[in-house]
């Protein structure tokens, strides 16, 4: 599948109200996980607000960067389309209502924790939102396919973690300068 180009023209701008929308359909539709996935989805395919590698790169920073990605994730993005104002809409749309849906969610499912059935459905939503997970990876890795150096360090961040049973942020401060020197490397034998 080839790589979309960008679609945005330079002078049509992002409405907030667009931003708020589209987070608020990110935040309603990723019950459990799977932000990441309805946010690829959204701004990638749908509006096309940004490109594949665009997207990847922003995914990356907010990998990086402490809290939840899908939240870095909306941060940059409202940025990128309208500056501060667009961070303000895509974070309340993000969090506003599905906040308020998340607790009243959670402290039901506090009260009645104990019952088998709710584990169950519990256990099914998180296997769901694994395997979208694990697609959506699979698409982050597609604008990088070209360079086996991405997909080395993908798999070796994979392998040392599933495999190794190494923590997260092990792996990323030993992997993360390895794979910057690399691509520096690699970027200055291609001058």
């Amino acid at each position: 599948m080839n790589e979309r180009p960008y679609q945005k023209e330079p002078e049509q701008q992002v409405s907030p109200a667009a931003l708020f929308t589209a987070f608020l359909v990110v935040s309603l539709c990723s019950l459990g996980g799977g932000g990441i996935v309805w946010t690829r989805r959204i701004t990638v395919e749908r509006r096309r607000w940004l490109s594949d590698r665009e997207f990847a790169d922003i995914v990356s920073l907010c990998q990086f960067m402490p809290g939840p990605n899908i939240v870095g994730i909306a941060v940059c993005v409202g940025a990128k389309m309208r500056g501060a104002l667009g961070t303000i809409a895509a974070l309340c749309g993000f969090l506003g209502i599905p906040w308020a849906v998340g607790l009243a969610l959670g402290l039901l499912c506090l009260e009645y924790a104990q019952l088998p059935v709710l584990r169950n459905i519990l256990g099914g939503i998180a296997a769901a939102a694994a395997g979208l997970l694990i697609a959506t990876g699979i698409r982050l890795l597609k604008p990088y396919r070209n360079r086996p150096a991405a997909l080395l360090f993908s798999g070796l961040a994979i392998a040392l973690i599933a495999l190794g049973g190494l923590p997260l942020l092990v792996v990323l401060f030993s992997l993360v300068p390895i794979s910057i020197a690399v691509a520096g490397i690699q970027a200055a034998m291609a001058r």
